[in-house]
């Protein structure tokens, strides 16, 4: 099995890639990446890659126009040296926000991502914790969508957290925060927001439950500027919770001000590398490379990924 697949990694997020291969006992494959003078990417396969399965480990994050560009001439790299096929394991998928059309005039962005990556050559994509499950229809080819609940919900009695009670910061991650719920056998209470800009989020809503005197886990897909977390925070204290935590899959903390935003630690998976915008008190990180590296033996070896969860 080991002869037939090949793990290749981008620039994104090397430390990621390491630990897949290290999960999987092989070394990563040799590829020369560099970046001429005038921006434009180049890239040299530097082994053998004929008839191989081959993955190539890139987040799409924090400078996403430039490593999407870089996956996808890695991708035509890889199938111009006849790659038998070419797997992209994303662990944050970029532009999955921008997937339907909310305002007039505006693109389907995620759409196009799938498009340009299938165009490039992909034949199979392995994602986590997709911002919407609907982007897997956006591909004509399989889309494989892990989820990192079950490894951060491992993580969390290192908080030492007393009678719990899981919030989900607005409406649409609902089912999001009812599988830590149920995986943490605890309530659920909903703050309910609107978003006012890309950067501003203001509640619109008193909170949906019971909080007070309770220690709250705020839950989400993702935490960018923090401003739906810092919003549901400052309900939750008004509420009179005790302590607040968050759980995030994908931490991009673009920005700063999540010192005094009422939470007192994150817990994230490492989809993304370590943020500096946050001090190292205020993280518990966690390994998702298992779960990758379990997910792409079970693709090598035609088995069920959902077993994963069982």
């Amino acid at each position: 099995m080991q002869n037939e697949y090949m793990l290749f990694a981008g620039t994104s997020h090397p430390e990621l890639a390491q630990q897949i291969a290290s999960c999987l006992k092989v070394s990563l494959g040799k590829v020369h990446i560099e970046k001429f003078p005038d921006g434009e990417i180049g890239v040299q396969v530097l082994e053998s890659v004929r008839g191989r399965d081959v993955f190539i480990v890139q987040s799409i994050a924090h400078h996403p126009n430039f490593y999407l560009m870089e996956l996808l001439i890695l991708i035509d790299a890889f199938k111009r040296a006849s790659a038998r096929s070419i797997i992209a394991v994303i662990p944050y998928f970029g532009y999955a926000r921008q997937d339907r059309r909310g305002i007039l005039r505006e693109p389907i962005t995620a759409k196009l991502v799938a498009d340009l990556l299938q165009r490039a050559g992909v034949t199979r994509v392995l994602t986590m914790d997709l911002h919407t499950e609907q982007i897997q229809g956006f591909f004509d080819i399989p889309v494989d969508n892990l989820y990192a609940r079950s490894s951060i919900v491992e993580a969390l009695p290192k908080l030492k957290m007393q009678d719990c009670v899981v919030v989900t910061p607005d409406i649409g991650s609902i089912k999001l925060a009812r599988g830590y719920a149920e995986a943490l056998k605890v309530d659920l209470a909903i703050v309910d927001k609107r978003r006012v800009s890309s950067e501003e989020v203001e509640s619109v809503s008193p909170l949906i439950g019971e909080v007070k005197g309770k220690d709250v886990l705020l839950t989400d897909d993702m935490c960018s500027t923090g401003g739906t977390l810092k919003t549901a925070a400052r309900v939750c204290k008004k509420a009179g919770a005790k302590r607040i935590f968050a759980a995030v899959t994908h931490g991009l903390f673009v920005g700063k001000g999540f010192e005094d935003c009422g939470i007192e630690k994150f817990i994230m998976s490492n989809t993304l590398p370590t943020p500096k915008t946050v001090g190292k008190n205020m993280l518990e990180i966690v390994s998702v490379a298992p779960l990758f590296s379990k997910a792409i033996e079970s693709i090598v070896g035609a088995k069920s990924i959902s077993s994963l969860y069982e």
